[in-house]
């Protein structure tokens, strides 16, 4: 089984390492006040803090150069008392990581204080790392949690991990946690109450919300029949006839999109299941008879302007 997390030594930690023996040999000198192995008193040593070098390496007196890396400070423990055999009496080792600085990770975004966080044999999950951080400085709805990883990132919610403890995961070295507030926004344009970017929380919004949070359809002019989501979707997520044939973006994303007619009651409840994506592009049409006062405004502007100029010649 793998060592547990914060407990294998790599390049950079530092180690603090300590070493006994019996009496009456006294390769360490100095006795240490209270210390006892068996029923005699014990020389020990304190050896100056090591620091892992990029060879792996550290050199302790009477035992010479240990390779560290890759070790459990238990394993290099037996090794220095390994060594010691028939030059120490009865030796004895305790190595403990006193700074882990090659198993850590980064906390940064919206918290606290952006940390680097060392990684303990606990297991820190997103969570953990999170409160050390000084946690969130925005509200958990307005939150996403993004978890680089290599060449890989993801990203979820706050409140999702908060509510599904199944997606509080183990974060692990070099791992780069990110708080982003409000990531999320659509855009909505055409006969609506505000055309704008609209930002929404990471939970995310349905088509009804988002409707509601742009003032709704404008009654003097907008379609309900006409109500569309312009989006840039995964071709995994399109039945395979469209697939086949569809233009796709240079990421690979086919441009679709939907269509919903509002003027019919079922169409609200299935506005309500919709959910509205980051970057999506709303668009309510004009209603025809818009159009045309629109044209007999237009008209009208100039019927007036031409009498206007006939009045004012002689």
């Amino acid at each position: 089984m793998a060592p547990a997390a914060g407990t294998v030594i790599g390049t950079g930690d530092v180690l603090d390492i300590a070493i006994w023996e019996a009496p009456p040999a006294v390769l360490f000198g100095a006795t240490a006040p209270g210390a006892s192995i068996g029923n005699s008193l014990a020389q020990s040593a304190g050896i100056p803090q090591q620091v892992v070098g990029e060879d792996g390496t550290v050199t302790i007196p009477f035992v010479g150069t240990v390779m560290v890396r890759g070790r459990t400070p238990q394993d290099v423990g037996r090794m220095i008392v390994a060594r010691l055999a028939g030059r120490a009496h009865s030796p004895q080792a305790i190595v403990r990581l006193a700074q882990n600085d090659s198993r850590a990770m980064t906390v940064m975004g919206e918290v606290g204080a952006t940390r680097r966080l060392p990684l303990t044999p606990r297991g820190e999950r997103l969570l953990d790392v999170l409160a050390a951080a000084g946690g969130s400085r925005q509200p958990v709805a307005k939150t996403t949690i993004q978890l680089t990883r290599g060449s890989r990132t993801a990203a979820m919610p706050l409140d999702a991990i908060v509510r599904d403890p199944a997606q509080n995961v183990t974060v692990q070295a070099g791992d780069i946690v990110t708080a982003i507030f409000q990531p999320y926004s659509f855009i909505a344009l055409g006969a609506v109450g505000q055309n704008a970017e609209v930002p929404f929380e990471g939970g995310g919004i349905s088509l009804a919300q988002a409707l509601g949070r742009v003032g709704g359809l404008r009654d003097d002019r907008a379609n309900v029949r006409g109500v569309f989501v312009f989006r840039l979707e995964h071709p995994e997520a399109l039945p395979q006839d469209i697939v086949a044939t569809a233009r796709r973006t240079a990421d690979g994303l086919v441009p679709v999109v939907y269509r919903i007619d509002l003027g019919q009651g079922a169409s609200l409840f299935a506005a309500q299941d919709f959910a509205i994506r980051d970057k999506d592009v709303l668009y309510v049409s004009n209603a025809p008879i818009a159009d045309l006062q629109k044209f007999l405004s237009i008209v009208s502007s100039a019927a007036f302007s031409v009498t206007g100029i006939n009045n004012a010649l002689p």
